[in-house]
């Protein structure tokens, strides 16, 4: 892999997230960083910490927050493609044991979402989240739960009533395990 790692440590979760500096891995350089098959579990609707640490984006800091993530359709600019997120979501379930669950019923999630500075590509910061019609989640943990979370704690980073890190950190100790 060409990209240097930087090991940040979580505090509220005690999980390791990594931060890439410069190129974005790809699904080829980082096939060997995969979970080997049911390796992974979906815990009250949360991510297996050791199956998705979670990645930052260096582009995104507490500094950059007003021309980054506080930008009104900003995520769309670093969004990755379906193509992209649809290979990894088939590779990542079978791990997760979902390989019985319909696409359509899982969301290929960003960990720490894009609109809290997440890593748009590395598969450490993307898993098959649940949706709710997968029947596989009590309520209150599916990927639609988690989406409401991820935007308010953007409007509190953008108001300035949370830093971006605390964001993060609360990411990381509600959604992973």
């Amino acid at each position: 892999m060409t990209a240097a790692r930087i090991g940040l440590a979580a505090a509220a979760t005690g999980t390791a997230i990594a931060m890439v500096a410069g190129a974005w891995p790809t699904a080829a350089s980082t096939a060997h960083l995969q979970p080997a098959a049911t390796a992974c579990a979906i815990a009250h609707g949360t991510a297996d910490a050791a199956c998705t640490p979670g990645a930052l984006n260096p582009s995104v800091t507490q500094e950059t927050i007003h021309s980054t993530i506080c930008v009104t359709g900003w995520t769309a600019t670093i969004r990755p493609p379906a193509s992209y997120t649809t290979a990894l979501k088939n590779r990542q379930k079978i791990p997760y044991g979902e390989a019985d669950i319909p696409n359509s019923e899982l969301e290929e999630d960003h960990l720490i979402p894009l609109e809290l500075g997440g890593a748009p590509r590395d598969p450490d910061n993307l898993w098959p989240e649940p949706r709710t019609s997968a029947g596989t989640t009590d309520s209150g943990e599916a990927a639609e739960d988690k989406d409401r979370e991820e935007t308010a704690l953007k409007v509190q980073v953008c108001r300035g009533d949370i830093t971006l890190d605390e964001a993060q950190q609360q990411i990381l100790a509600d959604w992973t395990h």
